[in-house]
């Protein structure tokens, strides 16, 4: 209870947001657990089965430093990403374009990464801010369309996802971005000036957790500044609970949506341009591994908060990297993970099933 008061007391929160953003979301993702571990029972497997499964889960995602670096080195990604839907989500905007905008801004900075020799911080600056901008650029285009034709931002963004796809698969087989001597699509290696520095090097080499963790965070804390204490946010929240509203109050609706837009493509190409330079170092056909999808999930756990989007990032990396263990140790499918992260969503799409299953959590009102 301290810990929940001092959460409360750090960002300002009342006790209705505080139960909306922290305390449904941890009831849902242990219910989604527990569901899970019941369907694998009841598919045949053991008890001790079961019970392994959970161990590994934990101890594969915070058990050693290693396994820590990895849960958040596969948070990283779906932080930015999910804080640029999360933005959309406050807008009334429903961005299903995140894995197009990581794409492009991915392979915009893998192109500067591996072409331009520049001292190593002014080379990052420029891979991650290109990255940016390029993701940014590429979300304005549903943004404007939306604003000026009416086009719904979800059939838009679907359709340049898949744009997107074509588009880095074309990029990757043209010969001054194909890596030498390879027929596949796979671009060149950035230069070792564009590679995010990594944080526990000092530790072991082989600990993958990066800068971009850092950044991410930072990230959090500047979005959550803009959303709830500047007046384009503040724009963004009143465009997002009603837009006609917010034209009688004198909002331009059209700017808000666009420049919503924007940033949550910002975001997501951040999240591109960090899995380019802190994780992967070239660019493949699949290298944004559907990330953008899954940043969908982590911004609804976290309910379009910022605060509850780092603390989801955190989860979803966990399971993603305790799923690898659980398979390895425990002999049970990865499935089971996408099963649970599947149910979390379910939950949090029900909260007036948590607070039935959960009662003594919730005041009575």
């Amino acid at each position: 209870m301290k810990i929940a008061l001092k959460i409360r007391q750090t960002f300002s929160v009342d006790k209705a947001t505080f139960l909306d953003v922290f305390i449904i979301p941890i009831l849902a993702t242990s219910l989604a657990i527990t569901v899970g571990l019941l369907l694998l029972l009841l598919s045949g497997e053991s008890y001790q089965t079961a019970l392994r499964a959970l161990i590994s889960l934990f101890v594969g995602s915070f058990g050693s430093v290693s396994a820590l670096s990895e849960t958040l080195t596969a948070s990283t990604p779906l932080i930015f990403a999910a804080l640029g839907i999360a933005i959309g989500f406050r807008a009334g905007l429903f961005n299903i374009g995140a894995e197009g905008q990581i794409i492009i801004g991915g392979l915009a900075a893998v192109i500067v990464g591996f072409s331009v020799e520049l001292p190593i911080l002014l080379h990052l600056t420029i891979v991650l801010f290109i990255g940016a901008a390029f993701g940014a650029g590429y979300a304005f285009i549903s943004g404007w369309l939306k604003a000026f034709t009416g086009a719904h931002e979800v059939i838009t963004t679907i359709m340049l996802n898949l744009i997107a796809f074509r588009l880095l698969d074309f990029f990757l087989r043209l010969p001054f971005i194909q890596k030498e001597g390879r027929n596949d699509p796979i671009s060149k290696s950035v230069l070792e000036t564009a590679e995010l520095p990594r944080l526990l090097s000092f530790i072991d080499p082989n600990l993958r957790i990066h800068a971009g963790f850092l950044l991410a965070v930072l990230a959090v804390v500047l979005v959550y500044w803009i959303i709830f204490h500047t007046t384009i946010g503040f724009e963004f929240r009143t465009v997002g609970t009603n837009i006609h509203a917010a034209k009688y109050a004198g909002v331009n609706s059209s700017l808000a949506v666009i420049l919503a837009m924007s940033a949550a493509g910002l975001c997501a190409g951040l999240a591109g341009a960090s899995q380019i330079s802190g994780v992967l170092g070239r660019a493949t056909s699949g290298f944004s591994a559907g990330i953008g999808f899954d940043a969908i999930a982590v911004a609804l756990l976290g309910r379009a908060h910022p605060i509850g989007v780092l603390f989801s990032g955190i989860l979803f990396g966990a399971l993603v990297a305790g799923g690898r263990e659980m398979q390895v140790s425990a002999g049970v499918s990865l499935d089971l993970i996408t099963v649970i992260q599947a149910l979390i969503i379910i939950f949090i799409a029900a909260p007036i099933l948590i607070k039935r299953i959960f009662p003594w959590f919730f005041p009575k009102t």
